[in-house]
């Protein structure tokens, strides 16, 4: 099968560490740039009538040649073993993702040609995307469903704190975008020792911060 790379995202996640663990938590704004081939204003006739959108993707920084038929999910604790066909896990034996986010607005006459702008994507800048789908609530939807082990990750948002020594040389629209992500408490599943600090890059920027698991306190923020 020969499956083509459409489009690329950019956003300010940088990194894996602060990535959103699913689609739809963070709402952080990406920009889906196509490859030269795709740029075609007709492609995308209709799509405007569509609130969110489904995005299928390549996991790009998980490619193997091998493949397990089991893995550790973060959210129990790393330690145990699910199948791999019960996770969201990116090493599969076809490294493919799926997100579901919203469709904020299209540009069909950019120098880029059409770029879609989405909120609430779960991936790394740069990220390789292989297809596009609208998203049907009266059949992509199912609020009755079981999530299985996945609902025991850690509930609610952190409250941040950001000091106003640090917070002062943030732009405003990067600030907003770095509590909406630390919000979501990036630390992996099975961390949460409340004196250690943790850094994560974001729009440019390294964040150090450290939470109680109630309140995640910000440290430091420098540029990268």
């Amino acid at each position: 099968m020969n499956v083509k790379i459409i489009a690329r995202i950019e956003n300010d996640f940088t990194e894996k560490f602060g990535v959103p663990r699913q689609s739809g938590l963070a709402d952080i704004t990406s920009k889906i740039v196509f490859e030269p081939e795709y740029r075609v204003p007709e492609a995308f006739r209709g799509l405007e009538g569509f609130t969110h959108i489904w995005l299928l993707w390549q996991f790009s920084e998980a490619l193997r040649d091998k493949w397990t038929p089991t893995v550790r999910p973060p959210r129990l604790g790393g330690n145990r073993r699910m199948g791999v066909f019960a996770t969201r896990s990116p090493f599969r034996p076809n490294s493919i993702g799926l997100s579901s986010v919203r469709l904020d607005r299209i540009e069909l006459t950019t120098p880029e040609g059409p770029v879609l702008y989405v909120s609430g994507a779960d991936l790394m800048n740069g990220t390789p995307i292989i297809d596009i789908k609208p998203y049907l609530a009266y059949t992509d939807s199912h609020p009755d469903a079981s999530g299985g082990f996945a609902l025991t990750e850690r509930e609610g948002r952190l409250r941040v704190e950001i000091p106003e020594s640090i917070a002062q040389y943030i732009p405003k629209e990067k600030l907003s975008g770095i509590k909406e992500v630390l919000s979501q408490d990036p630390r992996p599943q099975y961390q949460s020792a409340p004196d250690r600090v943790y850094t994560m890059s974001f729009g440019g920027f390294e964040i150090s911060f450290k939470t109680d698991n109630t309140v995640l306190t910000v440290t430091d923020i420098r540029k990268s």
